[in-house]
């Protein structure tokens, strides 16, 4: 189906957004853009802002200055409508447990204008099975796939995610996965994605923004976080004599052919490491780390 309200606007759209508790600043001067149809992670460590830039962006808190724009509304102003066309998926809950799971499905679309078939949503999340389950009797993995289906129950245009996959074995994780990459390809859902799990941001985001110490620290595709932040790549091989070596390079292209170039013949284990996602991301927070460090032990001027 076709997305309502189709724009050329971003979906979200803020702009030196802060956030003050009393003394305390959480954020300083977040700018974000996500587009339709994309697949958005936010990352960050703990206490880097995270759940105070989602919650402002859902509505649920007021930020202290800045713009913010969600599907054309300020979302401290959205209505019944504006919420209708959002979804949220949250890191835990424990509601309707003694619900079953088609019963519960079937009550939330008296919610919305036009919901999804609550039979097609069980087969859209792999629930089939479980439609006269109680709730609490589901697994860990059924349960968030429950969460999924009352999440896009009404077609929302923006799903917000909140750690998704945490407790899932790998095989409910990849199902997952593949879940989250279908709607974003067939509906048209933009995803909002807030994890910890770097592999999953890795494959489902389009687009990654690292939030450090309440500051967007980067923004873009994994490559082009990489080239940013200077991750360097690793070029191993072992020498003739059976020596492993590793050396760090941003050419390793350069470095692989002067390896050539004075070899003998061929190089034995010759491996070129990229820089992953992993590596970007420790090296913003350790930058981050380093540099709060580096103020704290500021020495302060005689008067």
């Amino acid at each position: 189906m076709t997305p309502k309200h189709i724009s050329d606007r971003p979906v979200v759209h803020a702009r030196d957004v802060t956030m003050t508790y009393g003394d305390t600043d959480v954020l300083h001067g977040v700018d974000l853009d996500i587009q339709r149809g994309e697949v958005f992670a936010l990352l960050g460590p703990n206490g880097a802002g995270k759940t105070t830039t989602v919650e402002i962006l859902e509505g649920f808190r007021r930020r202290s200055a800045g713009e913010v724009s969600v599907l054309g509304a300020d979302p401290e102003r959205g209505d019944d409508a504006w919420r209708g066309r959002i979804g949220l998926v949250l890191q835990s809950w424990r509601d309707h447990r003694r619900w079953r799971v088609g019963e519960l499905l079937t009550h939330f679309t008296t919610y919305y204008p036009d919901p999804r078939d609550p039979a097609d949503l069980l087969t859209l999340v792999g629930l089939t099975d479980q439609a006269g389950q109680q709730v609490d009797r589901l697994s860990g993995g059924q349960r968030r796939r429950l969460d999924v289906a009352l999440g896009i129950v009404g077609r929302p245009e923006l799903l917000f995610l909140d750690e998704p996959t945490t407790g899932f074995d790998p095989e409910a994780r990849h199902e997952f996965h593949v879940l989250v990459e279908r709607l974003a390809r067939d509906d048209g859902v933009t995803v909002l994605l807030t994890t910890h799990d770097l592999v999953e941001a890795e494959r489902l985001a389009d687009r990654i923004a690292m939030l450090v110490g309440g500051r967007i620290r980067g923004c873009g595709t994994p490559a082009e976080l990489a080239r940013r932040a200077a991750a360097q790549a690793e070029v191993r091989w072992t020498d003739d004599d059976g020596t492993p070596r590793r050396e760090r390079t941003e050419d390793p292209s350069l470095l692989v052919w002067e390896l050539h170039r004075h070899a003998d013949g061929p190089i034995a284990d010759l491996e070129v490491r990229r820089p992953t996602l992993e590596d970007t991301y420790l090296h913003m927070v350790n930058h981050e780390a380093a540099g709060a460090d580096a103020a704290a032990n500021e020495e302060v001027p005689a008067a």
